[in-house]
């Protein structure tokens, strides 16, 4: 018997990281990329969960301070499709700039809330 620790849910809270500047894109007379802007609430991204690419909105993002002195970065992100994922798995977050999804970031899936099949 084959047992599954992946959930399904529309609902998924995640570590993030951004870049510091934009790839691919250049702001009027520079050569650098656009810098990127902390995510906000209600945004829209696009959040690539291996290879599922699903819409979402932002709905809580919280930031701490470990005991290091890091930035813990987190969001909730309420996703359009229910996807089949688990926790500690990669993703990619894309925003739209210029009518184009650039990757801006990375993180994880630390939780989520599960759906009820």
């Amino acid at each position: 018997a084959v047992v599954s620790t992946q959930s399904t849910g529309t609902l998924i809270e995640i570590q993030y990281h951004l870049m510091r500047r934009l790839l691919g894109v250049r702001t009027e007379g520079k050569s650098k990329g656009a810098k990127v802007d902390n995510l906000s609430k209600n945004e829209v991204l696009l959040v690539n969960i291996g290879s599922l690419s699903a819409g979402g909105r932002v709905s809580a993002i919280r930031e701490t301070k470990n005991k290091h002195g890091a930035v813990d970065k987190r969001a909730k992100v309420i996703l359009t499709s229910a996807v089949c994922t688990d926790v500690g798995e990669k993703i990619a977050i894309s925003r739209k700039i210029n009518k184009h999804w650039r990757l801006i970031g990375w993180g994880t899936i630390k939780g989520g809330q599960k759906m009820a099949i």
